[in-house]
């Protein structure tokens, strides 16, 4: 089996580091703001419910509590393992592999799609757009969160590590399609900082990193994110 599926976006911090991505999901939003956010505008009680670039399955354990039926979809094979060990006793969530712009799903199969920090960064993330149009029933709804990077100590680093990157016109290119929006307020806290700051390495560019390690006493960071989402 290839390492990933064709026409994968390799994804710098999962795909290398794995083990510490898992640090990252276990710190990011203990309060768990990010779910009431969706389950407001979504609940997802009896749904099916896909998560588009899913990684190791970090999320799907948690989905499956109250969904009817959990698909993942992850374009790296090992993630893919990683991802159906994880989920293996869990009835009704299976993994397939791959991607965003060609989902492994038939039409009209999916209620409630998410994607955390996955693929859909803005401009050229249209191909991916038309096919969750695809495999969203009538009346189904598609979230996508993402970092904030117009806010915080945290926007900033990201935005310094990837200067091409304009906050305004991603704004801009969600907002011409009728995606609406909400900040998300989130941190992340570590139970020991050699992780926070392994983290911080596979999040930034090395000479950022150092800075906001600098920058950032004892075992938390604020992340903004922000939450947007389209019925359909």
């Amino acid at each position: 089996m290839p390492r990933f599926v064709k026409g994968a976006i390799p994804s710098p911090n999962i795909w290398n580091t794995p083990h510490v991505y898992e640090l990252e999901n276990r710190a990011v939003d203990p309060e768990g703001r990010a779910g009431a956010a969706m389950a407001a505008v979504r609940p997802i009680a009896g749904a099916t419910v896909l998560d588009v670039g899913c990684g190791t399955g970090y999320h799907l354990p948690a989905l499956s509590a109250e969904a009817a039926r959990v698909i993942g979809v992850e374009p790296h094979a090992d993630l893919v393992e990683l991802a159906r060990r994880r989920c293996r006793a869990l009835p009704g969530v299976e993994v397939r592999a791959g991607t965003a712009q060609a989902l492994p799903l038939p039409d009209a199969s999916v209620d409630v799609a998410v994607a955390r920090w996955a693929y859909f960064f803005g401009p050229g993330c249209e191909p991916g757009l038309t096919e969750l149009a695809r495999v969203l029933r009538r009346g189904g709804t598609a979230f996508v969160i993402d970092v904030d990077a117009s806010r915080g100590d945290f926007g900033r680093w990201f935005r310094r590590s990837v200067p091409s990157y304009s906050p305004q016109a991603v704004a801009d290119f969600w907002a011409r399609r009728g995606w609406r929006a909400q900040p998300l307020d989130l941190r992340m806290a570590f139970e020991r900082r050699a992780d926070l700051e392994a983290v911080l390495r596979i999040e930034f560019t090395p000479e950022v990193a150092a800075q906001a390690a600098g920058e950032t006493p004892g075992l938390e960071l604020a992340y903004p994110n922000v939450l947007r989402w389209k019925h359909f």
